[in-house]
């Protein structure tokens, strides 16, 4: 709680953070070598974990609902509250939450490792920006790659369900199929993805705040990592519930 108390006593540091990194994305020339790299591990390192989450995430509703709708004779039904709460809610959160552990505290362990070691004031000795080479990148790969990762976790997500369905009730895969499609309407499918962009965003922007502000030694960057997964984590959840309803108030 003390940790999240102090992030928020911190939030002008971080907005101003985000305007410097918005500012250096529209400088030339554009960093695209270095957001490539991010986008390749914040991306392309991550798909793995997601897989693995989603479709086993898949089952496990599957299972729980197939069991909790039978005594109403409505088991059929469990491809559709699974695809719904997969595209909507659990793929999206759970993305974001193992993404930002994993990429988050990776991202403030180089920062903070450069902060500590003083290579960031180097930089900015060699006239270079650290918010351009370091901030920028990072957030413009995860705003982009998170959302392609939660879409991908949607989908197997979903086959998960379908999986359990056909061989725990008895479906048809055609009819599992089916489900799924007259369930997950674009507007499902868009209030993922809308959240995904901002937990991207919040990941990145909060790992590299902490990150390069890190000071000390080895056991400080430790903490900064620490902090970073908290940070996130619980940044993640308050604003999944702020946009949740923004969206259902807007789109109903």
């Amino acid at each position: 709680m003390n940790l999240f108390l102090s992030f928020l006593d911190s939030m002008g540091s971080v907005f101003l953070l985000s305007l410097q990194s918005f500012r250096e994305l529209f400088r030339r020339p554009f960093e695209l070598k270095l957001i490539t790299e991010q986008l390749a591990k914040g991306g392309v390192d991550s798909w793995s974990i997601t897989v693995l989450t989603a479709v086993f995430t898949g089952m496990v509703m599957a299972a729980q609902f197939a069991i909790g709708l039978e005594p109403f004779g409505a088991s059929m039904y469990t491809g559709k509250l699974v695809s719904l709460g997969i595209v909507r809610e659990l793929g999206p959160v759970l993305t974001a939450l193992l993404v930002g552990g994993r990429v988050g505290a990776g991202f403030t362990a180089e920062l903070g490792t450069m902060a500590v070691t003083e290579q960031i004031d180097a930089i900015r000795c060699l006239g270079a920006n650290p918010v351009r080479k370091l901030v920028m990148p990072r957030v413009v790969a995860m705003t982009f790659i998170l959302p392609l990762l939660t879409l991908l976790a949607d989908v197997i997500g979903c086959f998960g369900g379908a999986i359990v369905s056909i061989f725990e009730i008895g479906v048809t895969p055609n009819y599992a199929y089916k489900q799924i499609i007259e369930t997950v309407g674009p507007s499902d499918l868009l209030h993922g993805l809308f959240k995904s962009i901002f937990f991207g965003y919040f990941i990145a922007i909060i790992a590299c705040w902490v990150g390069m502000n890190a000071r000390g030694g080895a056991e400080s960057v430790g903490k900064a990592t620490t902090s970073t997964v908290v940070y996130t984590s619980v940044t993640i959840l308050v604003s999944d519930f702020i946009l949740t309803k923004l969206f259902l108030t807007v789109y109903g």
